[in-house]
């Protein structure tokens, strides 16, 4: 009897696998404790192993030196992938950081399963690229090349809302209208079925590239940026007058995937000048600082923390800054926090509505909306599935592990 198809759920913020055992969902702990893995991984600036998920955090979080990635998946069917970059002392590229860690989720799997492990399952999003069906079939054509790269010898692919679907069947009556409202770290995923016979009938299936590592973009840009000169102005070098603040720095330095290749000799000399001809150059001193010390992530990781805590109405919500000044914090709240994220909730709401369109079905006819994926417990997001669907019932699926559980139900298929 062949070994099982590994169910992988490689995701932009977290990873999970699992395997079919009776009609059921294995999940395989890939670290102690934990049944998904943090998307990410760091390299020691002396060399050394790479390390990956919660080990990864704790070593940029403890002053290593070294290089941490995280949203990986988000250079799939882009030039960035196959750019060499120097890693832990060595050029690598993105293509060859993403086989490394998908070949380790392998080898825990199979210590953990006791068994080889060489076929699998793996989920997609609806478009890696939307609008871009060149790219999108790149992304995937990428993706296998990575875990073909990895060791596995036969992998096929299922989006993901589809398969928190086979996950989620349960959670709407039997001839029931659902939606998977499925809200990851780099992309937000619909798929509209009926429920029959225990089994999801699927109808449609459309995605938006959206998900959380944009909402924490928009909130660093929103109360973090401010605090290190974006919005500024700058004296002109020759003749009178002001210029606006470039801005494309900003933009990158609050986006997970652009972080670590800021740190270069241009980028610094560039804010040395930008400081030197300032009206306000304390706040590029800051951001010369975070350049230097190569606090980007710090950042990012205090971004996300100060979005969750607003999310659950913390009184005196912060985003901690101290890491590049004592005592420097910006504050937030669900007002602010509302305001950044506006149009997510409209880019939302559109997806809802085409993806019912696409169904041939009207948003009054769904019973249920079945909330996926870590970003969905964001209230704008609650919000905007209210608008979209009124009459339906938001019911909430395991939201970090339906996809991978769909994955190993549909692995028996």
């Amino acid at each position: 009897m062949p070994a099982p198809r590994l169910a992988i759920d490689f995701g932009t913020s977290n990873s999970a696998v699992a395997i079919a055992a009776g009609g059921r969902a294995l999940r395989l702990p890939l670290e102690a404790g934990a049944e998904t893995l943090p998307t990410a991984v760091f390299f020691p600036a002396g060399g050394g192993a790479m390390q990956i998920g919660t080990a990864a955090g704790e070593a940029l979080l403890s002053g290593a030196e070294g290089r941490y990635m995280r949203a990986l998946k988000s250079a799939l069917g882009t030039s960035l992938l196959h750019e060499p970059r120097l890693l832990g002392g060595k050029r690598r590229t993105i293509a060859e950081v993403i086989t490394a860690y998908l070949a380790e989720l392998r080898t825990r799997a199979e210590a953990m399963a006791r068994m080889p492990l060489t076929r699998a399952l793996s989920g997609r999003p609806v478009h890696f690229h939307d609008g871009d069906p060149a790219r999108d079939a790149q992304a995937e054509a990428d993706l296998a090349a990575c875990y073909r790269a990895a060791g596995f010898e036969e992998v096929a692919f299922l989006p993901e809302p589809e398969a928190a679907a086979r996950a989620a069947r349960g959670l709407a009556a039997d001839g029931a209208l659902g939606l998977v409202v499925d809200i990851g770290g780099g992309t937000s995923d619909f798929t509209l079925f009926r429920a029959r016979g225990g089994r999801a009938e699927i109808l449609a299936s459309h995605g938006i590239r959206l998900g959380g590592t944009d909402f924490d973009q928009a909130v660093s840009l929103a109360h973090v940026m401010p605090l290190l000169g974006q919005g500024g102005e700058l004296r002109r070098e020759m003749g009178a007058g002001l210029l606006p603040m470039p801005n494309a720095l900003f933009v990158d330095l609050a986006s997970w995937p652009k972080i670590p290749f800021l740190y270069t000799p241009e980028t610094r000399r560039e804010v040395a000048r930008w400081r030197r001809l300032a009206v306000a150059p304390g706040p590029l001193a800051r951001l010369g600082r975070v350049l230097e010390e190569e606090l980007g992530h710090e950042l990012a990781f205090a971004a996300e923390r100060g979005k969750i805590a607003a999310n659950r109405g913390e009184a005196g919500a912060r985003i901690a800054m101290g890491a590049v000044e004592p005592g420097l914090a910006a504050p937030i709240d669900a007002g602010s926090m509302g305001a950044a994220l506006a149009p997510f909730a409209a880019r939302i709401e559109a997806a809802i509505a085409e993806t019912l369109a696409l169904g041939g079905v009207a948003p009054g006819a769904v019973e249920a909306v079945i909330l996926v994926g870590g970003s969905s417990l964001m209230g704008f997001v609650r919000a905007a599935v209210r608008a979209a669907c009124p009459g339906a019932e938001i019911r909430d699926a395991d939201a970090f592990t339906a996809v991978v559980d769909g994955l190993a139900l549909a692995s028996e298929e």
